[in-house]
């Protein structure tokens, strides 16, 4: 069977672009002076398509800026690890062992914090510093005080500006950690919060008053891990390396350095369903520590992406995105079923979650106005393969913009028209991609009407990719 994840818009692009005063179609309001970036996989030398899965390409960051109705220039450069620097036939850039594993380039999110541009990944590979023009300064770790490795999904509190996160990686064993960035660039917390065995904690969510841990059935597979390692007697002792990496046996850094190269020639994905882990979800207060998580048990499931979360009166409101399963049978990419919009609403007092479906039709990449991160919503956006969508919660409407066949979307992120502008009054950011014109558009449009505001007009197409976001002049 083909592999979809390197066909069509999936497939990678192979030049790298620097193009000033785009066409734009429409007028770009006067307010956007920033940069739309976005970032995702793209593979910098050849694959083997039986074996590649999306979530491992090499990453690109893709920007457009804009900036006095003018959209300036569009860049989209790969994210320099070692490999991809091989790749390209460039020098090696200066390695950081503090900043976790360089397996790819940081191929999952983009943000900007503390004056840096970050290029995000998960896993405990290194995210990279990179600069206002996209070029690769080098792996971070937040000025020596979060080595290891990060996550892809940092959430920023609205009213400190800190950057607060859960990150996992096999080699913590059964632990992940919840860090809080200062709005400096530097960490000023860490809590190591065990769980139930090694699992893909993808996202989290966050409120004003708590830290919410997803636990699910989605775990590090020693065997697949090490299937493709060579030579082929070397399989057990890097199975037994990665087992006791992921108990609590302590490994000497160079023998799970090693290790890791050896598997590096697996490009498959090493994590995969499984059905004997219990599916549950955690909530700590944001000022406790690993004794204060409380656990309640979902339904066998799994969650990259939460909508938001919010406190209630006697416990947490969860709207998130729920695939039945992932990484059962296909390990190229989430293909196993159809992702839904859905509530999970957390009672103290009973000690139980009750889980509803807000809305069944397939849908990924949520998104809320961020200045509502943590707090009560009523609006959310996400998207279909070609519809974007805008879920009303509180009349439980939802409006529907499609693109058309031939047309893809990906996520869009909000940004208000003003700092005390109503909840959906604003500019909603996102890419199409047109398969007649082998061609992808930057869409501003307006977040009330889904009406378009503006098109810029892309000199190549972005291949289907993760997450992005807007960066202000100045963040």
């Amino acid at each position: 069977m083909s592999n979809p994840f390197t066909q069509g818009n999936y497939a990678p692009v192979q030049q790298e672009h620097t193009c000033a005063d785009l066409p734009v179609i429409g007028s770009i309001p006067d307010h956007l002076d920033g940069r739309y970036l976005r970032n995702g996989p793209n593979p910098s030398a050849e694959i083997d398509p039986d074996a590649y899965s999306w979530f491992m390409g090499d990453g690109m960051v893709h920007g457009i800026r804009l900036r006095d109705g003018r959209a300036e220039w569009y860049r989209n450069r790969w994210v320099r690890s070692p490999h991809v620097s091989r790749a390209l036939g460039e020098p090696l850039r200066p390695r950081n062992p503090r900043a976790g594993l360089d397996l790819l380039g940081a191929n999952t999110n983009v943000i900007g914090h503390a004056g840096r541009t970050l290029a995000l990944v998960e896993g405990g590979a290194a995210n990279y510093e990179l600069t206002d023009e996209l070029d690769t300064v080098g792996p971070c770790d937040f000025d020596g005080t979060l080595p290891g490795g990060y996550t892809a999904h940092p959430k920023r509190d609205p009213e400190t500006g800190e950057l607060h996160a859960v990150s996992y990686f096999f080699g913590r064993g059964n632990t992940v950690q919840y860090s809080v960035i200062g709005a400096d660039g530097r960490a000023r917390r860490t809590v190591d919060v065990e769980v139930g065995g090694s699992p893909m904690m993808h996202d989290f969510s966050l409120t004003e008053k708590h830290v919410v841990f997803y636990d699910l059935p989605v775990t590090f597979d020693v065997r697949q891990a090490t299937a493709t390692v060579a030579p082929s007697w070397m399989r057990r002792p890097a199975q037994l390396v990665l087992s006791a990496l992921i108990g609590r046996v302590r490994i000497p850094d160079p023998i799970s350095a090693r290790m890791t190269r050896f598997t590096r020639a697996n490009r498959g994905y090493p994590y995969r369903w499984n059905p004997r882990y219990p599916a549950r979800i955690g909530v700590m207060p944001r000022s406790g520590g690993p004794r204060d998580v409380r656990w309640f048990d979902v339904g066998p499931c799994y969650v990259f992406h939460p909508l938001n979360a919010y406190d209630t009166e006697d416990g947490v409101v969860l709207d998130v995105v729920r695939h039945s399963k992932i990484f059962d049978a296909d390990l190229s990419g989430p293909s196993e079923g159809a992702p839904t919009l859905d509530r999970w609403t957390v009672d103290f007092k009973r000690g139980q979650v009750r889980e509803e479906r807000l809305d069944d039709r397939e849908q990924e990449f949520p998104r809320v106005d961020e200045r509502l991160l943590g707090k009560k919503h009523r609006y959310g956006y996400s998207v279909g393969a070609d519809t974007l969508y805008k879920h009303d919660l509180a009349s439980g409407r939802t409006e529907t913009r499609s693109f058309g066949e031939g047309n893809q979307v990906g996520e869009f992120v909000f940004e208000p028209n003003a700092a005390d502008s109503a909840e959906d009054d604003g500019i909603l950011m996102g890419l199409r991609y047109s398969a007649a014109e082998q061609r992808s558009d930057l869409l501003l449009l307006d977040a009330e009407t889904l009406e378009t505001v503006a098109v810029v007009q892309l000199p190549d197409r972005v291949p289907n990719g993760f997450h992005g976001n807007w960066v202000p002049t100045g963040a």
